[in-house]
C-alpha cells in the first residue's frame, strides 16, 4: 500500500488542494444552502483532508513538517472514515455531525501539534499554529453547538480553504533541486506561517462572535407595566393604564405604550399591550389614524415590540413616519402574550384581529386628542395576516369602527402552502416552530407537540423562547439550520394541524379596499403561494389592488428605500380622501 502511494506525482496535491478550496468556499458562503448539500459538501471535505493527510506523509517525497507520520496517518486514516460514515449513514443528525467534525478538528490539530516533537521539521511555528487553530474550532463546534452549522459553513468552510491553500503554496513554492532537503524556500516558509496566524485568528474571533451571539438579545423583560390590575373589565378595548414611551420615537411626535382589554381566541377576556404615536402638534380636528399590526417578533412575553429600543420600527415604518409627520395617528397592538400573559395566538386569525381591533378603541380614551372613528388597517408578515383578520371580523366585532381599507405586506394567507413551502429553510422552522409552540398552548386538544417531527421538542422550545429580532433573530435561524428534517411533517400538515391552518387561512370576502405588496425575491412567504391565493381569491369575486416588487425580499419589502413605501402612503391617503380604489383582478 504505501509502495503505491509512493508512485503518486506530486502533482495531485496541488488539484486535491484546489478542490478543498471549492469546497470550503462553497460551504463559506452558502452555509444556508440544503442540509443534504451541506453533508455532502462537509464529508467530501473531510475525505479530501484525509487523503491528503495520508499522501502527504506516505507518498512521494513525505512532508515531515506535518508531524509525527504515525498520528498524521491515523489522523488521515479517521477523516476520510468519518468522511464515507457521513455519506453512507442515512440517519446522520445535524448533533451526530458535529459531534464527528469536531472530533475531526481535534485530531487534525493533535496532528499538526506532533510536529513540534519532531527533529526534522523546520515549520514548527506554524504547524504549532496550525494545529491550536484546529483544536480552537474542535472545542467551539463541541461546545457551543448553537452555532455548529454555521461553524460548518464558514469556519470548517475556511479551514478548508486553508488546508486547500497550503497544498498549492507548498507545491509551488518548492525549489526544484535534485536534493529534497533543499526544497524549502523562503515563499513556502512565510506562506506557512502566514496562514496558521490567519487560521488562529480566525479561531479566535470565531470563539468571540460566538460568546457575543450566544448571549442572547439584551431586550428587557416585561415590567410591572405588563401586569393586569386586580380587577379587570370583561369588556374588551378598555384602556387600563399608558405611560409615554421616549425611545425610538419620531421628534415631531409623541408616543405611548397601553395596556388595554381584549379576547382569547376562545373568546375569554384577555389583556394585551400597544402603542400609540401621534404628531406633537395637531389641532383640534380628529385625527386619522392607521392600526397596525405587526409582523413575527416571537411568542413569548419579551419579545413585544413595546419592550424593544425601537418600539416602532415594525413593517413600513418609514410609512408610518411619513404619516404621522402629516397629522396620522398609529396605534399597535403588540399582541396577546407579547408583554402580557400569553399564550400568544399566532398565525390565528381571529385573535390578531380583535387584539388589532381592541387597541384602536383603547386608544380612543387618551387625553390630549381625538381620533376619528374610521381607520386604515395594515401589516407585514403575521401582520398581514392579522391586518385582514381585523378587516373581516370588524363588521360584527367592533361594528362602531368604520374600516376604510387595509393593506397586506407579504402576508401570511395560505397558511397550509405557506406552512409546506417553508418547511425546509431555516428560517421556516423558526416559523415552523413558532406555530408548533404557541399552538400547543392555544389548542391543546390539538397535542401539536406530538405531531413535530420525534426528538424536535426540545429544539422546538429554544426556539420558542426566542424573539425573532436583534441577535435572538440570528440564534433562532442558527437553531433552525440545525433541525435536518421539517418541524412539523407533511404527513401532520395534511392532518388535524393543516385543518387549523385553513381554518386560520385567508380565504373570506373582504367588503373593504385591499392592497396587497408581494417581492418577487421573497423566501418566506412565498411568491407563488401569494400568486396562487390572489387568482384564488379573485375567482371568487375579491376585488383589490396587488403589486408585486422585483427583486424584493420579505424584509427589504418594507425597508426605507423599498418603492413599495411611496406605493402604501398614496394609498393611504387615497382611503382617506374617499378616491375609487384600483381593482387589478381580471
Amino acid at each position: 500500500m504505501t509502495h503505491l502511494l509512493h508512485k503518486i506525482p506530486l502533482w495531485v496535491r496541488p488539484i486535491l488542494g484546489l478542490a478543498l478550496v471549492v469546497m470550503g468556499s462553497i460551504l463559506a458562503l452558502n452555509s444556508s444552502a440544503s442540509v443534504k448539500v451541506f453533508v455532502v459538501l462537509v464529508a467530501c471535505g473531510l475525505i479530501t483532508v484525509g487523503v491528503t493527510r495520508i499522501v502527504g506523509i506516505f507518498g512521494k517525497e513525505p512532508d515531515e513538517d506535518q508531524g509525527l507520520p504515525g498520528i498524521m496517518g491515523l489522523s488521515g486514516v479517521l477523516l476520510v472514515g468519518a468522511g464515507i460514515a457521513a455519506l453512507l449513514w442515512r440517519g446522520t443528525t445535524l448533533p451526530m455531525l458535529a459531534l464527528a467534525v469536531s472530533i475531526a478538528l481535534l485530531i487534525s490539530g493533535t496532528a499538526s501539534l506532533s510536529s513540534l516533537f519532531t527533529k526534522s521539521s523546520r515549520h514548527k511555528t506554524s504547524s504549532a499554529l496550525s494545529g491550536l487553530a484546529s483544536m480552537i474550532a474542535g472545542l467551539l463546534v463541541l461546545l457551543w453547538p448553537t452555532l455548529s452549522l454555521w461553524v460548518f459553513g464558514v469556519f470548517f468552510g475556511g479551514w478548508l480553504i486553508f488546508s486547500g491553500l497550503r497544498l498549492i503554496l507548498a507545491f509551488f513554492g518548492r525549489n526544484h533541486h535534485e536534493n529534497p532537503a533543499k526544497q524549502q524556500g523562503k515563499f513556502r516558509t512565510l506562506s506557512k506561517l502566514a496562514g496558521s496566524v490567519l487560521a488562529l485568528i480566525l479561531a479566535i474571533g470565531m470563539v468571540l462572535v460566538t460568546s457575543f451571539i450566544h448571549s442572547g438579545d439584551p431586550r428587557l423583560v416585561p415590567d410591572a407595566f405588563y401586569t393586569p390590575p386586580t380587577t379587570v373589565p370583561e369588556e374588551p378595548g378598555m384602556l387600563l393604564r399608558y405611560e409615554p414611551l421616549h425611545e425610538g420615537i419620531p421628534q415631531d411626535a409623541d408616543a405611548w405604550r397601553i395596556l388595554y382589554t381584549t379576547t382569547h381566541p376562545d373568546g375569554s377576556p384577555a389583556v394585551a399591550s400597544g402603542s400609540v404615536v401621534v404628531p406633537k402638534t395637531h389641532g383640534n380636528d380628529p385625527l386619522p389614524v392607521i392600526s397596525i399590526a405587526h409582523g413575527t417578533k416571537g411568542i413569548i412575553p419579551r419579545c413585544a415590540p413595546t419592550l424593544s429600543a425601537r418600539p416602532l420600527a415594525d413593517g413600513p415604518a418609514a410609512a408610518l413616519r411619513v404619516l404621522v409627520s402629516e397629522g396620522w395617528a398609529g396605534v399597535t397592538s403588540d399582541y396577546v402574550g407579547l408583554g402580557t400573559e400569553g399564550p400568544h395566538p399566532y398565525l390565528v386569525g381571529q385573535a390578531e384581529g380583535r387584539n388589532v381591533l381592541d387597541a384602536y378603541r383603547a386608544a380612543t380614551e387618551l387625553e390630549g386628542f381625538t381620533l376619528r372613528d374610521d381607520t386604515v388597517l395594515w401589516g407585514h408578515s403575521q401582520g398581514g395576516h392579522g391586518a385582514l383578520f381585523s378587516a373581516a371580523i370588524a363588521k360584527d366585532y367592533a361594528p362602531e369602527i368604520e374600516i376604510l381599507g387595509v393593506a397586506a405586506l407579504a402576508p401570511a394567507t395560505n397558511l397550509v402552502d405557506l406552512a409546506l413551502g417553508v418547511k425546509d429553510s431555516a428560517a421556516g422552522k423558526v416559523v415552523s416552530s413558532y406555530i408548533a409552540g404557541a399552538w400547543n398552548e392555544v389548542f391543546p386538544e390539538l397535542d401539536v407537540n406530538s405531531m413535530t417531527t420525534p426528538g424536535y421538542s426540545t429544539a422546538v422550545q429554544r426556539i420558542g423562547d426566542l424573539c425573532f429580532d436583534g441577535r435572538d433573530a440570528l440564534a433562532a435561524v442558527i437553531r433552525g439550520t440545525q433541525l435536518f428534517d421539517a418541524v412539523i411533517p407533511e404527513s401532520a400538515i395534511n392532518g388535524p394541524i393543516g385543518e387549523m391552518l385553513r381554518e386560520n387561512s385567508v380565504n373570506m370576502l373582504l367588503e373593504v379596499p385591499l392592497f396587497v405588496g408581494q417581492g418577487l425575491a421573497d423566501q418566506l412567504v412565498l411568491p407563488t403561494m401569494q400568486q396562487d391565493w390572489v387568482a384564488e381569491r379573485c375567482a371568487a369575486g375579491q376585488t383589490m389592488e396587488y403589486r408585486e416588487y422585483e427583486g424584493l425580499d420579505h424584509m427589504p419589502l418594507v425597508e426605507d428605500e423599498s418603492p413599495l413605501i411611496g406605493d402604501l402612503v398614496l394609498w393611504a391617503k387615497d382611503r382617506l380622501s374617499g378616491k375609487e380604489p384600483l381593482n387589478t383582478c381580471p
